[in-house]
């Protein structure tokens, strides 16, 4: 287990200087050569070239830019618009909360990614669409975990004597609600930002996300269908990518999750 945590810790951390690194020196890696169509790889040109002649290999650092950058902005976003409509309706009860949660249930009867794609595909393709698209589906998860943790400790001690102290809501839920509900929420967030990198990259592959010529791993997946049998490495190197970065992410997910648990059963006992 430590072996698959620290290779994980690996892979992601690498993914994540790519991401930041590439806009500066990788280039988008749309140089054309028709003189290099479908080139297999080598050990010069690790993923060979495209239908375009492009170098497949700095497209796929550049497609982790545009993966990262949605998957960290939809997360956040999702986060503290979830985390604060949660404790809302979990802290008023009754009504609020009754409401609050029918909302919630009519946007979890829906799939996520069927959803996504509806609102994508009435929004239109492109990235800032592909964000707004996948936050509206998002902020559902944080919700309802954060209006359950809400409940569970709004009745504590330490928090009924700063309501008795007259302290206003705002600060409770900052100072004495929050730091307490705050380790489920990270789980959720890392497990938030694996699948929001797939979503992105389903979106793209249904010509409803990012748009060429950006790079990005589910259109590269999608123009590499078209010629499998000639050329697939077009859909393996974008494939392989998308496939590392999210089981990294979520092996990391389920080792923070357990290591957290421990820690609670750990101080309760």
């Amino acid at each position: 287990m430590r072996f698959t945590t620290t290779t994980s810790s690996i892979v992601v951390i690498g993914w994540l200087l790519v991401a930041a690194a590439a806009p500066f020196f990788i280039g988008d890696g749309n140089d054309i050569n028709l003189e290099k169509l479908f080139v297999q790889p080598t050990s010069v040109v690790w993923f060979g070239h495209d239908d375009l002649g492009r170098d497949i290999g700095p497209r796929i650092l550049a497609g982790a830019s545009v993966s990262c950058l949605v998957a960290f902005l939809v997360v956040a976003i999702s986060v503290v618009v979830g985390t604060v409509i949660g404790m809302f309706i979990g802290w008023h009860g009754g009504l609020i909360d009754l409401v609050g949660v029918r909302i919630i249930d009519i946007f979890l009867a829906f799939p996520g990614i069927l959803l996504a794609i509806a609102l994508a595909a009435v929004l239109g393709p492109g990235m800032e669409n592909v964000l707004i698209a996948l936050s509206i589906v998002g902020w559902v998860g944080f919700a309802r975990l954060a209006r359950a943790q809400t409940l569970s400790v709004k009745h504590r001690d330490h928090v009924q004597v700063a309501r008795a102290l007259g302290t206003s809501v705002v600060l409770i839920c900052l100072r004495h609600i929050l730091p307490l509900i705050l380790a489920p929420l990270i789980v959720e967030a890392t497990f938030a930002i694996a699948a929001v990198i797939i979503a992105e990259a389903g979106l793209s592959f249904l010509g409803l996300g990012v748009q060429p010529p950006t790079p990005s791993w589910g259109a590269m997946i999608r123009e590499g269908t078209r010629y499998l049998l000639i050329a697939p490495h077009m859909a393996m190197g974008p494939g392989l990518a998308l496939f590392s970065m999210v089981l990294a992410v979520n092996t990391l997910g389920d080792k923070l999750r357990d290591g957290l648990q421990i820690k609670r059963g750990a101080f309760e006992s």
